[in-house]
């Protein structure tokens, strides 16, 4: 099965930081060199998003910790005026930033009631609105450290959840969370994007599971497993910090690479890379670009994924490339993407932490022009294959897009 190369590259975003004060032109050369088609930031400064979506073409998801709702659903109509919106969120990780609504205060080791409250009318006035009806509202991130049992482990409270709201309360239409892939502990394993996208193992990632199927916290029921591996998703944050984070600036650029390819292919709709700069929204290296907006390698890294795939037009039916990996290792994954002018990008990568898995790509006939792409070289081809059938690679910690001609 084949995906349009332009939905996947709509899945790519990032973390700005315009609501906190940081000059929205600053932004606009490093996102135009990502390549990145969505950013993430709070709702207020919202003029700011606005001009940086006009001049680099992103959509804006925002979002709110608690407030009026009138303010919210005001800064998401001003994007949607401007052709910038992509979504309305719930509070951001209310463990660590409790809001006030409607006078109470919730999240943080208080009630989680006003946290659920908020965001069952926030749902309810999008629906609400006909500017806004049919953007998708996210819920919000860190459900599973609720304190008590509101229901915001579910996207609508179902009959038998023993809730603090009643059953059939609607909160949210994609479930959001931030699996770091760093992961608790900050170590670097085989599989570590991988096993950070999985949406129901229950381990040192802050993934769906410990969010949506049994909560972190107080082990809350939610989804079951099965119902975890088609239930609608984002990643709003995930990251890794080039300084802590174990390998450095390169691990960090060849694994958020991978993040955006595993995301993808597990199921998640968007994912959101934290951040685009350092020193952003705290004293840390999780930018892909240093505090003075020069590239580390993981925008390089992001720039030629997105420049090797840039496509702007959607398929609604993408075709079939017969292809194989024989033999194929645990640590290799693939997804096979095709673009407008039926050119298919097969990307491969590897996610093993030391060494490298040699395979051969089995390509279900001949083909008459194939090109290899390695993300960490640069933009143009590695190799040029002519009349191939199968094309030798060696998969070590990072992507290869192998390109066939339509």
């Amino acid at each position: 099965m084949s995906h349009s190369a332009d939905a996947f590259l709509s899945s790519v975003g990032i973390n700005i930081h315009i609501d906190q004060g940081y000059a929205p032109q600053s932004y606009v050369e490093p996102l135009k060199y990502l390549g990145v088609r969505a950013v993430r930031t709070g709702a207020g400064r919202v003029t700011g998003s606005v001009y940086v979506a006009r001049r680099t073409g992103v959509l804006v998801d925002i979002f709110a910790n608690g407030g009026p709702v009138d303010s919210f659903m005001a800064a998401a109509r001003q994007l949607a005026a401007a052709n910038a919106l992509l979504a309305l969120e719930g509070p951001n990780e209310p463990n660590n930033f409790p809001l006030t609504y409607d006078g109470k205060r919730g999240g943080g080791s208080g009630t989680w009631l006003p946290v659920g409250e908020f965001q069952r009318d926030v749902y309810a006035a999008v629906k609400a609105d006909s500017e806004l009806r049919n953007f998708p509202v996210f819920s919000p991130s860190e459900p599973g450290a609720q304190t008590d049992n509101v229901g915001l482990q579910f996207l609508t409270i179902p009959e038998g959840a023993d809730a603090l709201l009643p059953p059939g309360t609607p909160f949210a239409d994609f479930a959001n969370v931030h699996n770091y892939v760093i992961g608790n502990g900050e170590r670097y394993g085989d599989n570590q994007a991988w096993n950070a996208a999985d949406p129901t193992l229950n381990e040192r990632w802050d993934g769906l599971y410990g969010n949506f199927g049994v909560t972190w916290g107080r082990g809350y029921k939610g989804y079951t497993n099965e119902a975890l591996a088609t239930l609608p998703r984002v990643t709003t944050e995930t990251g890794w910090d080039s300084v802590r984070g174990p390998g450095g600036e390169r691990t960090q650029g060849t694994v958020l690479v991978n993040t955006y390819l595993a995301q993808y292919k597990r199921g998640y709709r968007y994912t959101f890379i934290y951040q685009l700069r350092d020193d952003e929204g705290g004293q840390d290296h999780f930018g892909v670009f240093d505090k003075d907006s020069r590239p580390k390698p993981a925008a390089t890294f992001i720039h030629n994924l997105t420049a090797i795939l840039a496509d702007r037009t959607p398929i609604a039916h993408p075709g079939r490339l017969n292809y194989s990996i024989p033999n194929q290792p645990a640590t290799v994954h693939d997804l096979l993407l095709q673009k407008s002018d039926g050119t298919f990008a097969l990307v491969v990568w590897g996610e093993k932490v030391t060494g490298a898995d040699s395979v051969v790509v089995d390509l279900g006939g001949e083909r008459a022009s194939v090109k290899v792409y390695d993300i960490t070289v640069g933009t143009e081809p590695i190799s040029t294959l002519r009349n191939a059938r199968s094309v030798p690679v060696s998969l070590s910690d990072h992507a290869l897009i192998i390109e066939v001609a339509k």
